[in-house]
């Protein structure tokens, strides 16, 4: 069995797919309700498709590393 390559997802890129995917807000509304700027909101939505895609096409592990 070979081992896994893991990919490690933030708390805030969870939270970022939350908002945006699951609560369906559009990336204002949900960058004013984590406290960030919308090009910041943006910036950790692409790193968490980015992972995820990533995890998907090689077959990866996903670790969701919890916030404090």
């Amino acid at each position: 069995m070979r081992d896994l390559e893991t990919v490690k997802l933030l708390a805030e890129e969870i939270e970022v797919l939350k908002l945006y995917h699951i609560d369906q807000l559009d990336q204002t509304s949900a960058a004013q309700k984590l406290g960030v700027s919308q090009p910041t909101f943006s910036r950790i939505l692409n790193n968490a498709y980015q992972k995820v895609s990533r995890a998907l096409l090689k077959g990866c592990a996903i670790e969701i590393q919890r916030g404090e």
